[in-house]
């Protein structure tokens, strides 16, 4: 059974898809978030986990707010730290500490649109596929090794809400696909950067939007 903290910064509905998933080499330990206002920590604390709240406003800087951070993940014993929509850029130093052991998830292609407004520079741009990531977190942001994937088309008609709510749904589906993993012990990252997943499905075929027409 693996220790799992999960931080927040809202609503924390990638927290809720893990929960609900129920997973069974899982224990979700703690929730923590930076927002005393999150509505996240009150769906945790009705499913009697423990939260706990650190202020980033209460810290001079981003070294010594990760320094709290990392003290209050530690007295939990996490074994993996998974940040479901925490808005706070980390540090190196706390990165490299749980090197392996942090995973996020981002709603673009990654490498594509790292950073912010995903779905609004993906209309932007054009795309005929968008979709969301899982991925370790390394000091680069958005640019860890990538764990999981998920696509879907992007419609003539769509705007940033519609196409973010399609792409919503997938996260939900990848995210805790990626714990199962790890806590199954299934999932590793090697000395050299390099994502393994042992026995995973091989998948086949091929992903085209708009679809292929028989002549």
């Amino acid at each position: 059974m693996k220790s799992v903290v999960i931080l927040i910064s809202g609503h924390g509905s990638n927290m809720q898809a893990l929960l609900d998933a129920d997973l069974p080499d899982a224990r979700i330990a703690a929730v923590i978030s930076n927002q005393a206002d999150a509505p996240g920590l009150e769906v945790a604390q009705r499913r009697a986990i423990s939260t706990r709240v650190i202020p980033h406003r209460n810290y001079p800087d981003r070294t010594a707010f990760d320094a709290a951070l990392i003290e209050a993940i530690d007295g939990y014993c996490a074994d993996l730290v998974v940040l479901a929509g925490f808005m706070r850029i980390l540090t190196p130093e706390f990165t490299a500490r749980y090197r392996g052991r942090l995973l996020n998830i981002h709603p673009s292609l990654l490498p594509a649109y790292g950073g912010l407004n995903t779905h609004e520079r993906a209309l932007a741009d054009g795309v005929k596929l968008h979709g969301c990531t899982v991925h370790f977190v390394t000091g680069e942001l958005d640019h860890g090794p990538i764990v999981i994937q998920a696509a879907v088309p992007v419609l003539a008609d769509d705007t940033q809400e519609t196409l973010a709510a399609r792409v919503l749904c997938e996260e939900h589906r990848i995210y805790p696909q990626a714990v199962r993993w790890f806590c199954e012990g299934r999932l590793s990252l090697s000395a050299d950067g390099k994502v393994r997943i042992d026995h995973a499905q091989r998948a086949d075929g091929a992903l085209i939007a708009p679809p292929l027409e028989s002549p």
